[in-house]
C-alpha cells in the first residue's frame, strides 16, 4: 500500500471510528455492496408504482393503464432519476452525519399509499400528493428535534403500532398480486384468481417463485436476482421489450418531477369545505409521518442489538441523528419529486455481513448515484418482474403481526380493524384510522379509559369527523 493509500485508509478510519466500532475498510465495503444488492430492486419497483399515480406524461388511460413500461416517458424517466439522486443524497447524510450503516431511500409501502389511497382513492394529484409530503416531511423535523416525537410514540397503543406495519404489508402483498395478474376483480365475489394461462400471469409466478427459492436458501441479493432473472425469461415470452436497449444512458432530466408541490391545490383540493380540507389533509399528512416514523424506529430498534449499537445506558447509538436524517431525506426528496423516504430494513443484510459504521453507507450512496445512468435497464423491466417483490415485501412485513395481543378484544378489535382494512378498503389510511377510532371506544367499553393517552381521543374524533365528509 503507497502513502496515499494509507493516507486514505487512515481518513477513512479516523472519521468513521472503525477500530471503536471492531470493523474495518474491507468488512464495511463489502457490506455496503450487500446492502445496495439487497435494495436495489426498490430502483425497479418505485418508478413502476409512482406511474399508476398520474406521473406521466402518457396519463393513466396511457400505456401505464394497460402495464406497458413507460420509463422512457420524461415523467417516470424523471422519477426513477429522482429516485436515485435522493436515495444517494439521504444515504449520505445517513452516512457522514450519522455514521450509521442504514440506507436511507423512498419506501414501498409509503409509495404505494401516496399512489393508490391519496391519488387514486382520494384523488389528489401527485403534485398535491409531493405538497403533502412535504409538510409531512417538516413536521417529521419538528417532531424530531423537540420532544413531540416521544409524546406521539408514547400516545399510540403497541397493538396499532404493530398492526400498521402488518397491515400495510398485506396491502402492498394485494397490489402486488393485482399488477401481476394473479387475483382479479369480480363483480360477484369482488376479487378471484387471474388467468392462469395467460403468459403474463405466468411470468409472474415464476417470477414470484425463483424469489421466494433464493430467499428461503438465503442468497444475497435474491429479490435483484429473481426481478432480473425474470425479465430476461420474460423476453422470450414477448413481454420484455428489448428492442433499442441500450445498457447505460445519460440521465432524464428531472424537472419534470422538481418543485413540483401544489400547495395551493393540496388545500382547495376537498370540495366539503374548509374542515373537509382540513381533515383531510391532516389524515393524509399524519398517515406519512406516523407510518415513516414507526417504520424507521422499527428497524433502528431491530438492528441495533445485531449491529452492536446499543449504548451503555440502554439507547441506540446515534438514533436521533438517524430520526432526522430520514426527516430531512422526505422533505428534499420531495422537492425532487419522490415520496417519503424510509430507514430501510434490507440494510440488515449489511449489518449482517459485518457493517457497523456510516462507512457501509458511504458505498450505498456512492452506488446510488451511479444508478442514475442505468434507466435504460430499469426501463425494460415489466410490472410481472417487479410484482413478486411487492408480495415478498408483504411476507416480510406481516412479521410483525406475532407481536399482536389478540386474546384481549379491546386490543385485538382495533388491531385486525387496522390489518384488515387497509387491504379490504385498499387505502392504509382507512386502516389506521379505524384502528385509531376503535381502541378508545373499546377500552372506554370495559372501563379502561384511562389508558388511553388524551391525544388518542383527539385523533380519534378527527378521524371520525374525517369519515363524516366522505361523500
Amino acid at each position: 500500500m503507497n502513502t496515499k493509500d494509507k493516507a486514505k485508509g487512515n481518513f477513512l478510519e479516523s472519521y468513521f471510528q472503525l477500530k471503536e466500532h471492531n470493523t474495518n475498510i474491507k468488512t464495511e465495503i463489502l457490506a455496503g455492496f450487500t446492502t445496495f444488492i439487497t435494495m436495489a430492486y426498490a430502483l425497479l419497483v418505485i418508478p413502476n408504482i409512482l406511474k399508476a399515480s398520474g406521473m406521466n406524461s402518457l396519463g393513466l388511460m396511457g400505456d401505464a393503464a394497460n402495464g406497458l413500461n413507460t420509463m422512457n416517458d420524461p415523467v417516470v424517466g424523471a422519477a426513477f432519476v429522482a429516485m436515485c439522486i435522493v436515495s444517494a443524497i439521504g444515504t449520505l447524510i445517513m452516512s457522514l452525519y450519522g455514521n450509521l450503516p442504514f440506507a436511507v431511500a423512498p419506501g414501498i409501502g409509503l409509495t404505494a399509499f401516496f399512489t393508490y389511497s391519496v391519488c387514486l382513492t382520494l384523488g389528489y394529484t401527485w403534485q398535491q400528493g409531493l405538497a403533502a409530503v412535504t409538510i409531512s416531511g417538516l413536521l417529521f423535523v419538528t417532531i424530531t428535534v423537540t420532544s413531540l416525537r416521544e409524546k406521539i410514540v408514547e400516545c399510540l397503543p403497541k397493538n396499532i403500532k404493530v398492526a400498521m406495519t402488518a397491515g400495510i404489508g398485506l396491502f402492498v402483498a394485494l397490489i402486488g398480486l393485482k399488477s401481476g395478474g394473479i387475483v382479479v376483480a369480480d363483480p360477484g365475489t369482488l376479487v378471484r384468481f387471474g388467468n392462469f394461462t395467460d403468459k403474463n400471469v405466468l411470468l409472474t409466478i415464476i417470477g414470484l417463485a425463483i424469489m421466494c427459492v433464493l430467499m428461503v436458501r438465503k442468497v444475497k441479493g435474491a429479490m435483484l436476482i429473481s426481478i432480473l432473472a425474470t425479465t430476461i425469461i420474460g423476453i422470450p415470452m414477448g413481454i420484455t421489450q428489448v428492442a433499442g436497449l441500450k445498457i447505460l444512458s445519460a440521465p432524464t432530466s428531472i424537472m419534470p418531477t422538481f418543485m413540483k408541490m401544489d400547495f395551493q391545490g393540496l388545500f382547495a383540493h376537498n370540495g366539503n369545505g374548509i374542515v373537509g380540507a382540513i381533515t383531510s389533509i391532516i389524515m393524509v399528512v399524519f398517515t406519512f409521518s406516523l407510518v415513516d416514523l414507526f417504520d424507521t424506529l422499527g428497524t433502528l430498534v431491530g438492528t441495533a442489538q445485531r449491529a452492536e449499537m446499543i449504548q451503555p445506558d440502554g439507547k441506540i447509538r446515534n438514533m436521533r441523528k438517524a430520526l432526522l436524517t430520514d426527516a430531512i431525506s422526505t422533505t428534499f426528496g420531495s422537492m425532487f419529486g419522490m415520496t417519503t423516504t424510509s430507514t430501510y430494513i434490507e440494510s440488515a443484510a449489511g449489518i449482517a455481513e459485518g457493517g457497523r459504521t456510516g462507512l457501509t453507507t458511504l458505498v450505498v450512496g456512492v452506488l446510488f448515484a451511479a444508478s442514475v445512468f442505468l434507466g435504460g435497464i430499469v426501463g425494460i423491466v415489466p410490472a410481472q418482474a417487479t410484482a413478486p417483490a411487492l408480495i415478498v415485501v408483504g411476507v416480510l412485513m406481516m412479521e410483525s403481526i406475532k407481536d399482536v395481543n389478540f386474546s384481549d378484544l379491546s386490543e385485538a378489535v382495533p388491531a385486525f380493524l387496522t390489518i384488515a382494512l387497509m387491504p379490504f378498503t385498499y387505502s392504509i389510511a382507512n386502516g389506521i384510522a379505524a384502528g385509531i377510532i376503535f381502541y378508545p371506544i373499546m377500552k372506554v367499553a370495559v372501563g379502561k379509559y384511562k389508558e388511553v393517552h388524551p391525544i388518542t381521543y383527539i385523533l380519534a374524533v378527527l378521524f371520525v369527523l374525517r369519515f363524516m365528509m366522505i361523500q
